[in-house]
């Protein structure tokens, strides 16, 4: 009589199909273990990978600027228009700002407040690096007449208020560059439209007010006071310069009692033996750093 064959169901094949063996020796245990690594690994990197697709396909919100000022282009809760002019200043000289397009978007220009108190007839603000009679005609008719000058400093600039007392056709127009330093001789240098006028400077013995940025020297004044100073000479009006000036002031002073501080000059801090800096190993920058030296122990 044959042995009866012990009845197995489904689930016992399972059981043991899945279970493990008793039969099974560690290492068998591991490499188990070991072959299951994988694919959860796996299964881990497509889910994350769908979490990163799912985030692509949020809507992207642009960010929201601060609301400006109309007038004087700063934000409306720090607006400046209190201490500017309420009517604009009457002046007879036109003043064109070339402005390198890197001053454009900065947080704390001034040719703003600047052009927020002249009459827009007489402020033209010219942005760019290049200019030719091709690409600006206005702007080259301007630089051909003999009436008209630029501010700049040099050898060759001359003292504008000797000047409008020798000169025999008084001046116009004036041209002013915005931009630090290095920019603005990049684009005077590069730009032979901004040779045709006369050259002039300011000899003047003040230090900038514009004491939230830092300056090569203390002698070195930001575009509004530029323009400020050459006005007020052209047009033979100190008041001028007062009121230019009242915005300026007003936007240093409410940075500072907001956690700015005050920026001390380069010159000062060579001559105080404060500057934090090592001396540029770039020649040419080390050349600057040497006539800014030179400028201080005069």
């Amino acid at each position: 009589m044959e042995p009866q064959k012990e009845a197995r169901t489904p689930g016992d094949l399972v059981s043991r199909r899945s279970g493990p063996s008793r039969f099974q020796t560690p290492n068998d245990e591991e490499r188990q273990e070991g072959d299951t690594a994988p694919a959860e690994a796996s299964l881990g990197a497509e889910a994350d990978g769908a979490c990163a697709d799912a985030l692509w396909q949020l809507p992207v919100e642009p960010a929201e600027r601060r609301p400006e000022c109309s007038r004087c282009s700063r934000p409306q809760k720090v607006c400046l228009c209190p201490f500017l002019p309420l009517h604009p200043l009457h002046i007879s000289t036109h003043l064109y700002i070339i402005q390198h397009p890197a001053e454009e978007n900065k947080v704390l220009r001034t040719v703003p407040l600047l052009a927020a108190c002249l009459p827009q007839d007489k402020c033209k603000v010219k942005i760019g690096r290049r200019f030719s009679e091709e690409r600006d005609p206005e702007l080259s008719t301007v630089c051909r007449k003999s009436d008209t000058l630029i501010l700049y400093p040099g050898a060759e600039a001359a003292n504008l208020e000797e000047f409008i007392l020798d000169s025999p056709i008084y001046p116009s127009t004036i041209i002013i560059i915005d931009g630090t330093w290095s920019q603005a001789k990049d684009i005077f240098y590069k730009n032979s439209l901004f040779r045709l006028p006369k050259q002039v400077q300011l000899k003047t013995s003040i230090s900038s007010q514009y004491v939230i940025r830092t300056q090569p020297t203390n002698r070195c004044l930001s575009t509004l006071e530029c323009a400020a100073a050459a006005l007020s000479i052209l047009e033979k009006n100190n008041y001028i310069q007062e009121t230019l000036l009242r915005p300026l002031q007003a936007l240093c002073s409410f940075q500072l009692q907001h956690g700015a501080q005050i920026r001390l000059s380069k010159e000062h801090l060579l001559k105080n033996g404060l500057y934090p800096k090592p001396m540029p190993k770039n020649k040419r920058k080390l050349r600057k750093m040497e006539l800014l030296m030179d400028s201080v122990k005069i």
